[in-house]
């Protein structure tokens, strides 16, 4: 979704770093990264006659930073880069409720356009296991916060989430989360597990089962089926059996339909997958 953006790292990790399911950050140590340190690395961007129009200030989730510190490097950002359109980041709803609807607004002035929250699943007890950071009511909490201070919000979310033999209902309550709260886009990351991810200690206790990546292809089906916003741009990874299925919704939904039910005809005859490494 940034492709072509400019990555300002702003702090190295996840300051919550918490989901049973993710990985990405578990060998980092939260840090912010100073100011100083940032002005370097625009001042290198600028030397080498970079101008990017937009950025994305990273790592893990930037939106958390203090407000009065992200408004300085978005200043930094627009005296570096006078012409630049928008800065975009990953938040959780944990970061945009410690902000007042009166920070949102001078976020939003300052240049910030698009938020990208983790949703996973539109099932309450799927969050609450899964370690969030949020409930369903907080997250259209959230939502609603940001909207109204002008901001675009684009989720993430993971088929297989839920485990094994609930993908359908998973489907339907997250297609219904969705066609309520109108995502610009959508990146959908079928659970792809690392045995030394905290979730995977569940399976070996019994609490988890996962589904198998055939389950995850009909409970994308089942979510493209029932998502009804216009304009709406989805994207679903595979990495397991390298699939990928992506496209802007109303207009590419039968066409996407169609590539999913000839890989889901393709599962059906194959032994049981499961995306564990």
């Amino acid at each position: 979704m940034e492709r072509g953006s400019y990555m300002l790292p702003v702090a190295v990790g996840c300051s919550y770093n918490r989901c049973k399911f993710c990985m990405l950050f578990k060998h980092l140590k939260y840090r912010e990264l100073p100011l100083e340190q940032i002005g370097e690395e625009l001042k290198r961007v600028q030397s080498v006659g970079g101008s990017p129009k937009r950025i994305f200030l990273g790592d893990g989730n930037a939106f958390g930073l203090e407000t009065e510190k992200l408004l300085r490097i978005l200043q930094m950002v627009r005296s570096s880069f006078p012409d630049f359109e928008e800065v975009n980041m990953d938040a959780t709803v944990t970061n945009i409720r410690m902000k007042s609807d009166e920070e949102l607004k001078a976020l939003y002035g300052a240049g910030v356009r698009h938020l990208y929250l983790g949703i996973e699943s539109g099932l309450d007890d799927v969050l609450k296991f899964m370690d969030k950071d949020h409930n369903l009511s907080e997250v259209y909490e959230a939502i609603a916060r940001i909207q109204a201070a002008g901001m675009i919000y684009d989720a993430r979310m993971m088929t297989g989430v839920a485990g094994k033999g609930r993908g359908q209902e998973n489907a339907e309550q997250t297609a219904e989360f969705f066609n309520r709260t109108r995502p610009s886009r959508i990146v959908n990351f079928s659970m792809f597990l690392h045995k030394e991810a905290p979730l995977y200690r569940e399976i070996e206790a019994g609490n988890f089962v996962p589904a198998s990546e055939l389950e995850n292809l009909e409970e994308e089906k089942r979510l493209l089926e029932l998502l009804t916003a216009e304009s709406l741009e989805y994207d679903g990874f595979h990495d397991f059996i390298e699939y990928r299925v992506r496209g802007t919704l109303p207009g590419d939904k039968e066409r996407m339909l169609e590539s999913l039910q000839k890989c889901i005809g393709k599962y059906l005859t194959k032994e049981e997958v499961i995306a564990i490494i």
